[in-house]
């Protein structure tokens, strides 16, 4: 069995800014509505203490926004080597954020679905499968099925992604909400409720809410992107294939929330989908990767 490249040193890299930085989003949503404001610093007085205040608000946007760079980097170097283009990623961010939100307000998701909690897990949600930079190419730029063998070395992705970002965690040495929710999506996002998915088997709400979240996104994404070796399934088609996967692949009550904001997801599709311009880029670096495997034109 071909061996898996270590990734933990690379995304350990890190590790010091994580740990040393205040934990928080900065991005656009879908309107290009800024998200809100840091709250204000405790009130000083004089014009010396409002530039002080200025200059450390200032800095700590700054800060995160390096922070988040880096995170969007290391998720986009994963997803360079394979086959999706780098708008897979922002598009299950923005649906798993939208599922957040649609499914805060429900009983079962209430005390787990708050504000701080799904601005985290849509700054983890790029990070679902870091693991992949550890695949060999022959699996991970196969253009067609899998076979058995290679399926499972695929499956290895998981468990890679989980013990890169745990490293990571034992570096900072203290507890950063933001890699639990990393760890358990990168880890655990291809279990099935069921029990019939991977790494673990795991059933019902012995996945991770965060991992289930991912699932409905992921899989949701997979079918209506273009790949360079497939045309997308048409929207419609693809919600009727999450509607048949409620209560084996799915949380039931993730997928209710799916169907009832398929129009935003639909949207979201639509927004960040993938131009001639991206399938050409990833059609190039595949066939500069792999000449004898990489699908023809058209």
């Amino acid at each position: 069995m071909p061996h898996c490249r270590p990734i933990a040193p690379v995304f350990s890299r890190f590790a010091p800014d994580l740990a040393r930085y205040p934990v928080r989003v900065e991005y656009r949503d879908m309107q290009g509505l800024p998200a809100p404001d840091l709250p204000p610093p405790p009130t000083g007085s004089g014009p010396g203490s409002d530039a002080l205040e200025q200059a450390v608000q200032r800095r700590t946007r700054e800060l995160s926004l390096i922070q988040d760079a880096a995170i969007l980097t290391l998720a986009a170097m994963a997803e360079s080597r394979g086959a999706d283009t780098g708008n897979h990623i922002v598009r299950v961010q923005h649906y798993v954020r939208a599922l957040a939100r649609k499914l805060s307000t429900h009983p079962r998701f209430a005390a787990a679905l708050t504000s701080s909690y799904i601005d985290l897990l849509f700054k983890a949600v790029p990070l679902h499968d870091i693991g992949k930079i550890g695949m060999p190419d022959r699996v991970l730029l196969k253009p067609g099925k899998l076979d058995a063998d290679e399926f499972e070395i695929m499956k290895k992705h998981a468990a890679l992604g989980r013990d890169a970002i745990a490293q990571t965690e034992h570096l900072i040495g203290s507890p950063v909400p933001f890699l639990q929710l990393a760890r358990e999506i990168a880890y655990s996002h291809h279990e099935k409720w069921d029990g019939s998915g991977y790494p673990e088997g795991l059933r019902g709400e012995a996945i991770p809410l965060s991992a289930r979240l991912m699932a409905v996104a992921d899989v949701y994404d997979a079918l209506i992107s273009r790949r360079i070796y497939k045309e997308p399934m048409p929207h419609a088609q693809a919600v009727a294939v999450v509607r048949m996967a409620s209560g084996r692949h799915f949380d039931p009550d993730i997928v209710q929330a799916f169907l009832e904001i398929e129009d935003t997801l639909h949207a979201i599709a639509t927004a960040y989908g993938d131009s001639e311009a991206d399938i050409a880029r990833k059609r190039a670096y595949l066939l500069d990767a792999q000449p004898d495997a990489a699908p023809p034109a058209g």
